[in-house]
């Protein structure tokens, strides 16, 4: 961000709206499809406005469904396009595996890079809205698995702005994963189409005592846990890898270096999830000689999102979980 650009309050959907809306303009080629994105504006409000002020050729209301759309917009990008795809829950990418997964992911190599898929897949995630099993997976692992897509998991709404703009900018296949429960937060966002560069770790706080690396909605729980964590006495940092592929670990490896404790926290269950690669690569480097107590992760249960607002709360980390989790490792080291 330079001297030059101005800043203002808006929310996490605003700028993700915002970043849509400064991308059309300047390029012809860029357009949006999804199911409900039109008049209705979007499943969660995000689109908003852009259908009016773009027309119905390039905010595009498509049919139910998610293979169709994927298909439309891979096809699109090999074309000369820049489609911008919004799927109305990412659980619903289920439906559309074969496109990402298989096509979106893999013709720039199996053409010998003779062509090349620069589509934008953005869909929510996550849980916190009562909307059960099939409406609140974090399924990040599953894409960031995959040669060849790029992931994205904006916690700011100036990082929902900027990561998006910079994932339209790419010349290959980014998933952007937006948490439903980010969407109403705010934040300061710069008014020009500032890119926030895919593949920088952001360091949100510096701390003496130990590393708490999170993603997504578990960044702004983590920063709440600091402070909590702080009028105890201990000084946590935390880190938000933003671009899980690929991923930028020397900040976090650095710190962990550091601090001498590691605490990964995620909503998704931990069996194979993210955090055990933040983990691995931890335990993979020289990093690992630093370590003054053993890696420690927080996710969410193994098991289906529940639908009771108790339950649904106490599947996934909250703040006294990661404040417990952290001084659980300091006592441990």
């Amino acid at each position: 961000m330079t001297d030059q650009t101005s800043e203002r309050t808006i929310t996490y959907s605003e700028a993700v709206r915002e970043a849509i809306g400064q991308a059309m303009a300047a390029d012809d080629s860029v357009f949006m499809l999804g199911e409900d994105i039109g008049v209705y504006g979007g499943a969660f409000g995000v689109s908003g406005d852009l259908y009016h002020r773009f027309g119905a050729d390039r905010i595009r209301d498509t049919p139910i469904s998610e293979l169709g759309i994927v298909g439309a917009a891979v096809g699109a990008a090999l074309a000369g396009m820049r489609p911008i795809v919004e799927i109305q829950f990412s659980d619903f990418t289920n439906q559309a595996m074969d496109q990402i997964v298989n096509q979106a992911a893999k013709i720039h190599y199996m053409l010998g890079g003779a062509a090349s898929v620069p589509m934008v897949l953005r869909a929510p995630l996550g849980s916190g809205t009562g909307a059960a099993a099939q409406h609140s997976q974090s399924l990040e692992a599953w894409f960031a698995h995959v040669p060849g897509l790029k992931v994205v998991m904006p916690a700011t709404a100036a990082d929902a702005k900027g990561l998006l703009l910079a994932a339209i900018d790419d010349p290959n296949p980014v998933i952007v994963l937006e948490h439903k429960l980010l969407y109403r937060t705010s934040g300061p966002v710069p008014e020009e189409a500032v890119r926030v560069p895919l593949g920088e770790t952001a360091v949100r706080r510096r701390g003496d005592d130990l590393t708490i690396v999170a993603t997504g909605v578990m960044v702004s729980r983590a920063l709440e846990a600091a402070e909590t964590l702080a009028g105890a006495g201990i000084d946590a940092s935390v880190l938000d890898p933003r671009t899980l592929t690929p991923l930028d670990d020397r900040p976090i490896l650095d710190d962990v270096s550091r601090t001498g404790r590691a605490l990964l926290v995620q909503e998704a269950p931990g069996h194979v999830g993210f955090t055990a690669e933040l983990a691995a690569r931890i335990a993979g480097s020289p990093t690992l000689y630093r370590l003054l107590a053993p890696i420690r992760r927080l996710s969410g249960l193994d098991a289906p999102i529940p639908y009771a607002p108790q339950l649904e709360t106490a599947s996934v980390p909250q703040v006294d979980d990661i404040v417990e989790a952290a001084q659980t490792l300091i006592k441990e080291s």
